[in-house]
């Protein structure tokens, strides 16, 4: 009998162990600021990076305070990732108070931005809030095409900073291109089967314009761009007019927001409000979008059953 042996095996497993260890502890460590652009961040970045998420699941970023992990955090990255767009509006802040000196990347660079539907909101009485974001609305990863984007604008940031890695993350890159892809192609066909005039959604805050261009569904919001704001009583009396009117039935509540304000609409407007829609956080693991990709067939199918109610 080999005494040896077992002690052998031993060694050979601390060493894997510490081999383990080590790899995890040299991943480059990335900040991105909520958990949608988190998810296109890991996605890319792969094994090579840690990434860490300021605004998690079912988390509000239009409302976000830093708390000192976040600061800890962002001391500590390589990269930091934003949206863009005026979504983050305290990301400067908290890079100062982190004293972050490396670079900040906008995920959402070349896209060109859709303007906030203030004009819209004038059919139902919005008479334009002043919102943090400017005259840009930021959803843009609402476009799946939008996310090609911001996949490709990662890959090259991570190449630059990691130059021994840029081979592995343009084809981390691409492999989620073609799902994001696929994804918009389904979707495409799933609304190309209802009317367009039935294509008509109520939701608690405007956070999907650009999903609505994309896929030709006309989206009405509560209230406006931002989540911190709150419609008046004429713009509320305006929007119970036009679901009367249109007879809408497609009323969806988000997963960050209090859905209080879409209730009290729905029961003004004598109907019922539907399910819940993701608009800027994932679920949290378990949940039916704990990933961009499920996010947005969860959407679909969510729509899709209402829309086809009007």
């Amino acid at each position: 009998m080999n005494l040896l042996r077992p002690f052998s095996l031993l060694l050979a497993g601390l060493s894997l162990a510490a081999s383990v260890s080590a790899s995890a502890a040299e991943r480059i460590p990335v900040v991105a600021s909520f958990s949608i652009l988190g998810d296109i961040v890991a996605n890319v970045g792969g094994e090579r990076i840690a990434v860490t998420t300021l605004v998690g699941p079912d988390e509000d970023a239009h409302v976000f305070q830093p708390a000192p992990d976040d600061i800890k955090a962002v001391s500590r990255a390589k990269l930091v990732v934003v949206n863009g767009l005026g979504f983050e509006g305290w990301m400067e802040r908290l890079a100062q108070s982190a004293n972050y000196r490396g670079a900040i990347v906008t995920a959402s660079a070349g896209i060109k931005a859709r303007e906030r539907a203030d004009d819209d909101h004038d059919e139902h009485g919005h008479e334009g809030h002043d919102h943090h974001h400017g005259k840009d609305d930021p959803h843009a990863w609402q476009d799946p095409q939008n996310v090609i984007v911001y996949a490709r604008n990662v890959a090259a940031a991570l190449a630059r900073l990691d130059p021994a890695g840029a081979d592995a993350y343009r084809k981390n890159g691409e492999a989620y291109v073609a799902k994001v892809q696929a994804l918009d192609s389904w979707a495409a066909q799933q609304f190309a089967q209802i009317p367009e005039a039935k294509r008509r959604v109520i939701t608690s805050h405007d956070a999907f314009e650009y999903f609505g261009a994309r896929y030709k569904v006309r989206f009405l919001a509560a209230q406006g761009v931002s989540t911190d704001s709150e419609p008046s009583a004429r713009e509320m009396a305006g929007l119970i007019r036009q679901i009367k009117a249109e007879k809408i039935k497609a009323l969806f509540f988000e997963n960050m927001a209090n859905p209080k304000l879409l209730q009290q609409i729905a029961r003004e407007a004598g109907v019922t409000a539907g399910g819940k829609l993701y608009a800027d956080a994932l679920s949290k693991a378990g949940g039916p979008a704990p990933d961009y990709l499920s996010l947005m067939r969860y959407n679909v199918g969510q729509l899709l059953e209402k829309i086809r109610l009007n």
